[in-house]
């Protein structure tokens, strides 16, 4: 039985989304840990610092996890935490050098994301593009099949008995 025509639900991250759930993974691992460790050993340093990594490594599971579950609830979930780490990487890295006081240890968003090779900055903006790129590919309409081939308007005549 044939479904009925819709929208098209994105299917879970493929290629550069793959990409993508596996640095969001590694990130959310090495945020988490290290705000784990920081938490339970150093909180009265830096707090605020060590709660922002804790942060920031829940929007990488949540982003990780939106993307490979793919379709309009997934995307929806990426969409919202790749924006939130933009903004959370933007406002902790103006932060962080603007008032060094207030960051007396790095977050994963400090500087930029300087600690992580800027990844943290430029992570969420290929996951935004991503997401863009799959709510285009789920708007266009399905592929038409081609059209079949008419079928011949003058039957070929036809051929009369041999002769006895």
């Amino acid at each position: 039985m044939a479904e009925p025509a819709g929208p098209r639900e994105a299917p879970p991250a493929e290629g550069l989304g793959r990409v993508l759930v596996a640095l969001y993974g590694v990130f959310a691992l090495a945020a988490g840990s290290r705000a784990a460790v920081q938490l339970a050993t150093r909180f009265s340093e830096a707090p605020l610092a060590y709660l922002l990594s804790a942060l920031a490594a829940a929007v990488y599971v949540a982003a990780a996890a939106g993307l490979l579950r793919g379709g309009r609830a997934g995307r929806r979930t990426a969409l919202v935490a790749c924006l939130v780490e933009l903004t959370g990487v933007l406002v902790v890295g103006v932060l962080s050098l603007a008032d060094r006081a207030a960051f007396p240890d790095e977050t994963v968003w400090s500087g930029f994301g300087s600690g992580y090779g800027y990844v943290p900055l430029v992570l969420p903006v290929l996951g935004l593009l991503y997401l863009r790129g799959q709510g285009r590919a789920q708007k266009s309409p399905p592929p038409k099949s081609p059209p079949k081939s008419p079928p011949p308007s003058n039957p070929p005549p036809k051929s009369s008995p041999p002769p006895p």
